[in-house]
């Protein structure tokens, strides 16, 4: 097997630095099975997402599309514009992100600082409600590129491109568990982190349950739709569900609500310093429910897509949180009771 977690001690770019990334043991059952957390806010620009974008934009050289002094445009709500603004800025491109009121602030200002071109919809509509307006961001993105030559929109949720840039992710935690892994959790917005990675993990363990995780309110695992604060993650109402979502791949899909994810999110930081991101949260909140039912030394590997350190405005700001009513100290301490038992030294 090629060494997949290993990258060389000086490098060029920073897309070189992608990968590699560790993983973490988050709670052991009293049986021996254990949840492993995949902490992909180690790549660049804190999110798994930028590994996706250098797969799009490589695949678009590669067929041509983009050229020297070409232009990317992209429909994001923030990780996979930061991972698009790091490529087109080491590679000579000019990058467009339309984007809405719901991405992190910090997200847009640090895909600013990168020389990102901003363009918002629905500027002045309260977009914290969930409603993430997907479909006028991609129907605006389309209609910019459209007809304009060496103009390329990575169109992300339909981009087999996406899927491609995670089978990485896959080979890595194969080798780094000698193939002994049980269960595959993850959050599905695009489908493309998900089924990327089960697709390429089951190669080498074909056994391997996949375990898919939305917003309650989002519509991939079915009704009922409403809306949700977990932001870069679910299908909101009127949003189509993207051609990357392999229910094929996926064996169960289940969806966790913004109050139990975000409680998690912020229980994970106080026991154990590490910040996660809320649909990260979502995703371990499944995974700690599922852990004591597991076999005997049973592996579970949940994909953590994003670190924390981008939501301190939201997720972990108590005002954020209360002025949503989101914020519930009585799942917390239910969160945190079962992290204490299940938390080993």
């Amino acid at each position: 097997m090629t060494d997949a977690l290993n990258r060389p001690p000086v490098v060029g770019r920073m897309s070189d630095l992608i990968g590699c990334t560790p993983l973490f043991e988050l709670a052991r059952a009293d049986n021996g099975a254990r949840l492993l957390l995949k902490l992909e806010m180690f790549n660049p620009t804190g999110s798994a997402k930028i590994r996706m974008a250098r797969q799009m934009v490589l695949d678009a050289e590669e067929r041509g599309d983009l050229r020297e002094g070409g232009h990317i445009i992209e429909s994001t709500s923030g990780n996979t514009g930061l991972g698009l603004a790091v490529v087109a800025a080491e590679r000579g491109y000019r990058f467009t992100a339309v984007v809405d009121n719901h991405a992190a602030a910090d997200k847009l200002r640090a895909m600013k600082a990168m020389g990102t071109e901003l363009v918002h919809v629905d500027a002045d509509a309260d977009a914290d409600g969930g409603e993430l307006h997907t479909a006028a961001r991609e129907e605006l993105a389309e209609e910019m590129a459209r007809g304009k030559d060496n103009t390329v929109f990575t169109e992300q949720h339909n981009n087999p491109s996406n899927a491609v840039g995670y089978h990485a992710v896959g080979r890595e935690i194969a080798q780094a568990l000698d193939n002994r892994v049980d269960v595959l959790i993850g959050a599905v917005g695009t489908g493309g982190g998900l089924c990327g990675t089960a697709r390429e993990l089951k190669r080498s363990v074909p056994g391997v349950a996949v375990v898919g995780v939305e917003p309650k309110g989002s519509i991939a695992f079915g009704p009922p739709a409403h809306d949700y604060y977990q932001s870069g993650t679910g299908t909101p109402e009127g949003a189509t569900i993207g051609l990357l979502v392999d229910y094929d791949l996926i064996d169960e899909g289940v969806k966790v609500g913004d109050i139990e994810a975000f409680a998690t999110a912020r229980v994970v930081a106080r026991r154990t310093g590490l910040l996660i991101g809320g649909s990260a949260g979502g995703v371990v909140h499944e995974a700690l429910d599922r852990l004591p039912a597991l076999a005997p030394d049973a592996v579970m590997v949940a994909f953590i897509n994003d670190g924390g350190e981008k939501y301190l405005d939201t997720v972990f700001n108590d005002d954020w949180m209360n002025a949503r009513a989101l914020l519930d100290e009585a799942v917390e301490a239910d969160v945190d009771e079962t992290l204490t038992k299940l938390r080993r030294p």
